[in-house]
């Protein structure tokens, strides 16, 4: 039963990998990147295909198969699915959204199985669900901090560029193409984790049956800084605004972000262990 809960955090950590792959191609049209998200992404629908008919041969006597062999089912269709529409139509965007959905059905069906065995002993299933939860969440908080520290020195340059002061530290920065570079590829970074993690913490409150968590001051700022980033995204992508508005404007998310982070755990009914 180990080596099952094994395979399927692999699966799930792996499934998240590839959207993050995924949601770089999208945003900067990175061919290696997509070659890796379809990689990772066929390897989980192997692990699905692998696992489905183990299940399909032990209920090989039955009318019938669980709800939990149903839902892996239906998230194996949306992986294939996904790969399909991939190879002959090429739409990234909805590729990527498809897949966060069988992702948060994917750790739904994994965690809200009452058969299911934690890794290990000392924890329950609960506890690997957090752990990767957080994991996921802490990560995008630290691509949000290079995101702003870069943003942060982008205007400090383009500050001292426009008064024509080239001091040693000047000298020693990189490019202002650079920086705005490293910035937004944090931020591509940081954006699908967080919303990765947002989607677990729903599967979290969903199993512990309390609805009123969904209003909880932490997920409602979460949703604020997605929106944030989102609009950084658009910005950038659509409106073709860059410089230093962008810079501004990412700093701005980052300060929701320490919000987030500060303020809302001390009127979050779930989030206070973290400063316990």
């Amino acid at each position: 039963m180990v080596t099952r809960s094994l395979l399927l955090d692999a699966m799930i950590y792996i499934y998240a990998l590839s959207l993050l792959f995924y949601f770089s191609d999208f945003a900067s049209a990175n061919k290696k990147a997509k070659r890796m998200g379809t990689g990772l992404l066929l390897f989980v629908w192997v692990l699905q295909t692998a696992y489905l008919a183990f299940s399909l041969y032990t209920h090989s006597s039955e009318l019938a198969f669980s709800r939990s062999d149903i839902l892996y089912f239906f998230t194996w269709l949306l992986i294939t699915m996904s790969l399909i529409i991939n190879r002959f139509i090429r739409i990234e965007l909805f590729v990527f959204f498809i897949n966060v959905f069988g992702f948060a059905l994917l750790a739904l069906n994994v965690f809200g199985n009452p058969q299911m065995m934690p890794v290990s002993s000392n924890w329950d299933v609960n506890s690997e669900l957090l752990f990767i939860h957080i994991t996921m969440a802490v990560g995008s908080y630290a691509a949000f901090t290079a995101a702003a520290i870069f943003s942060g020195m982008y205007i400090f340059l383009h500050r001292k560029l426009k008064v024509k002061q080239f001091s040693d530290t000047v000298m020693r920065l990189p490019s202002l193409e650079k920086m705005e570079q490293y910035s937004y590829r944090s931020v591509i970074i940081g954006g699908p984790l967080l919303l990765l993690a947002l989607c677990l913490g729903i599967v979290w409150i969903s199993l512990q049956g309390d609805g009123n968590l969904f209003y909880d001051p932490k997920v409602v700022n979460s949703v604020f800084v997605l929106a944030a980033y989102g609009f950084y995204l658009f910005q950038r992508l659509s409106m073709r605004i860059s410089g230093n508005r962008l810079a501004l404007w990412n700093i701005a998310a980052f300060i929701i972000v320490m919000l987030n982070f500060v303020v809302s755990n001390f009127f979050s009914g779930f989030h206070s262990w973290i400063w316990s």
